[in-house]
């Protein structure tokens, strides 16, 4: 990371033990039933839970418009950490750019922690852009309010659906 790099973070915490959370994160059919944004909804799912082994997604809106994803793993340290390079994608899994940002980063790394207190789980997200251009940088920093109410209404689809647990 260079001194002009910014980094996103935020945290949630979970009524729930880490194992279970864990697992959430983890599972390609438990992904299905939380991930991504509300009216979005995950329809394929598919997960090779490994270093180098990807979670390829896609969710469909309302409209019919379906949205492609795929996280590349880096490190698995289960059940403490997650880290892996975010991509948009397309139904085959090759990289493309966000569908709304032209100069959205091709590539972005999520750092994700998971500590367990007294029962509860706390997430921490740190994400940032990577291999961007200046451009790419600064549009994933302004997009920083927008990804912080994205990222809350999925932990809060995540903690509804821990309830079911």
């Amino acid at each position: 990371m260079n001194n002009d790099q910014y980094v996103f973070t935020t945290s949630y915490t979970f009524d729930a033990p880490r194992d279970l959370v864990w697992k959430a994160y983890t599972d390609a059919e438990q992904l299905k039933r939380w991930f991504g944004p509300k009216d979005f909804p995950v329809f394929s799912s598919q997960l090779d839970l490994r270093p180098q082994g990807e979670y390829h997604y896609g969710m469909r809106g309302a409209d019919g418009a379906e949205m492609w994803g795929k996280w590349v793993f880096r490190e698995i340290e289960a059940p403490e950490k997650l880290v892996f390079v975010v991509h948009f994608s397309d139904a085959e899994g090759n990289i493309t750019r966000h569908p709304g940002s032209k100069h959205w980063p091709l590539e972005t790394l999520s750092t994700i922690t998971f500590e367990e207190h007294q029962g509860k789980t706390t997430v921490k997200v740190k994400w940032e852009a990577l291999n961007a251009t200046a451009q790419e940088t600064q549009t994933f920093k302004d997009g920083s309010e927008s990804m912080e109410m994205g990222l809350k209404g999925t932990f809060e689809q995540l903690a509804a659906y821990l309830k079911e647990l």
